[in-house]
């Protein structure tokens, strides 16, 4: 995965409550058999109109936020079913770092194993980077990771993130990656369990 350091990008405000996940991927985008093309899916209903053409009125199309890499939003952000799918494509589109008051638990989770920083504010945190995401004149943040600081202009908020979340996006690990590192110590617990326990190891 690409490592998650200090990234500098537009954000875009999406504050309505129980976003799930249906509407990030609607369901016709999950008949492929790879992630190929998912960014299209990706708020599809919101982004498009019903022929096809861009929706100018969403968030996303318009000039000022387009190639947005950071979302600003609504509590609950990311429920409704585990669709691990609604993650990779928001990553293809894109999209680096979500940031809210709350999110579903799977999502959560499934952000992190595809290198997408969610992160938790106080509510006053998030109306802050929401009124400036909403003004195109402020709506370029940085995002520093290591130095666990979010950066509008001459404003900083600290965020607290999980330690190992934190190392495995700095570093660029998913969870085979991260298990991978330890794969000299996987080998010689294998060989004293199995010297310890030979009969494992016999076959019918």
């Amino acid at each position: 995965m690409e490592p998650f350091n200090r990234v500098t990008g537009v954000a875009a405000p999406m504050m309505a409550a129980n976003i799930d996940t249906d509407v990030i991927m609607p369901k016709q985008f999950l008949k492929g058999i790879d992630r190929n093309n998912l960014d299209r899916g990706v708020f599809f209903d919101q982004r498009f109109q019903t022929d096809g053409s861009p929706n100018p009125d969403f968030i996303l199309n318009k000039p000022a936020w387009q190639g947005a890499q950071f979302l600003i939003v609504g509590p609950n952000f990311g429920c409704g079913s585990s669709r691990e799918h609604a993650v990779w494509g928001l990553r293809q589109l894109g999209i680096r770092a979500l940031i809210g008051t709350s999110f579903a638990g799977i999502f959560n989770d499934n952000c992190q194993r595809n290198g997408v920083l969610t992160l938790t504010l106080p509510t006053a945190d998030i109306d802050q980077l929401a009124q400036a995401a909403g003004n195109p004149e402020t709506n370029r943040i940085i995002v520093d990771l290591a130095q666990q600081q979010i950066s509008m202009g001459e404003n900083h908020l600290a965020f607290t993130v999980d330690e190992l979340k934190k190392h495995m996006l700095l570093e660029g690990h998913d969870a085979i990656s991260y298990t991978m590192q330890y794969q000299q110590e996987i080998r010689e617990f294998e060989q004293r369990h199995f010297a310890a326990h030979p009969w494992l190891l016999t076959q019918d």
